[in-house]
């Protein structure tokens, strides 16, 4: 029997949803064997310092390339808002879940039923951090590293009043019990591919297995949000943000950029056909950097 061996993160995250491909394998490709291969990533390593500071998303991924390339794993699955926006030709994304509940979230210590605003707000990532000071330029903000359940832990320990997640990592780990409060997408616009997951394989090998795993619109959505990001050079520590939804044939596209230096941003939209995904982000980019939003 064939054995197919993924390759996650080990933190409960990766794995839940690593699992959410081995469960489709498993019930759809009944010659086949699934293998989880978990590993600790250099990201996950390092805690102490804001991603940017210290590399960027690829932290995240470079164990498990590593993994793909000497075929100690046959496919690896991220959360695509973690994959770099360059990835290596030999390793290309092959395909993308469907999308969970893209929006981020606040959540309070637990039990707690008010939100206390005299500490600090726990965010990871300035773009979290610039659009939560526009509405509410009264709190302060601190940078948290971690995993969820550890960043959980910190709040419920009192080091924070709050903290801002994404709602698919919470809703994925049955914790959607600790959601507080939605922020539609208007008010904080996601990361690109937020409550998306990618599926990595490599080059010249045949994954139509997974096929019916794969979801056309999460694609559209993610080639349009990753082709803004990359035109506004996404590797960069400028905080950056983009959301697609497709009705139909059409796809709109909201964005977000802010300066490397400064809490002030600029938003903006386009809207065309799902079929020009990329060269709709690419515009949007371009009208954003420029200014003509």
């Amino acid at each position: 029997m064939r054995t197919i061996r993924i390759g996650s993160r080990e933190s409960r995250l990766a794995v839940i949803q690593s699992e959410i491909v081995c469960s489709y394998i498993r019930e759809n490709v009944p010659d086949v064997r699934v293998e989880l291969v978990t590993m600790k990533t250099t990201g996950d390593m390092i805690l102490d310092r804001p991603l940017e500071k210290i590399g960027g998303k690829g932290l995240f991924v470079k164990e498990l390339d590593r993994a793909l390339m000497d075929g100690r794993t046959d496919l690896s699955v991220h959360s695509l808002k973690d994959m770099p926006m360059e990835v290596p030709e030999a390793l290309p994304l092959i395909g993308f879940s469907p999308r969970e509940d893209p929006r981020d979230v606040l959540v309070l210590p637990e039990g707690a039923d008010h939100w206390d605003r005299t500490k600090p707000v726990g965010c990871s990532g300035r773009r979290r951090i610039v659009q939560l000071r526009r509405l509410f330029p009264e709190v302060a903000t601190e940078n948290i590293r971690g995993n969820v359940l550890t960043r959980l832990r910190k709040l419920d320990e009192g080091q924070y009043g709050a903290l801002i997640l994404a709602a698919a990592g919470l809703k994925r780990l049955g914790l959607e019990n600790r959601i507080s409060r939605y922020f539609e997408t208007e008010e904080i616009l996601p990361a690109a591919g937020q409550a998306i997951l990618a599926v990595q394989g490599k080059q010249g090998q045949d994954y139509a297995f997974l096929n019916g795993f794969f979801d056309e619109t999460a694609e559209a959505c993610a080639r349009a949000e990753r082709a803004f990001v990359r035109a506004l050079d996404g590797g960069c520590s400028s905080p950056i943000a983009a959301h697609a939804e497709v009705s139909g044939d059409i796809l709109t596209l909201r964005g977000l950029y802010c300066g490397e230096d400064s809490f002030e941003y600029v938003t903006g939209s386009i809207q065309g056909s799902v079929r020009d995904a990329e060269r709709l982000g690419k515009t949007l980019a371009e009208r954003l950097h420029g200014g003509n939003v």
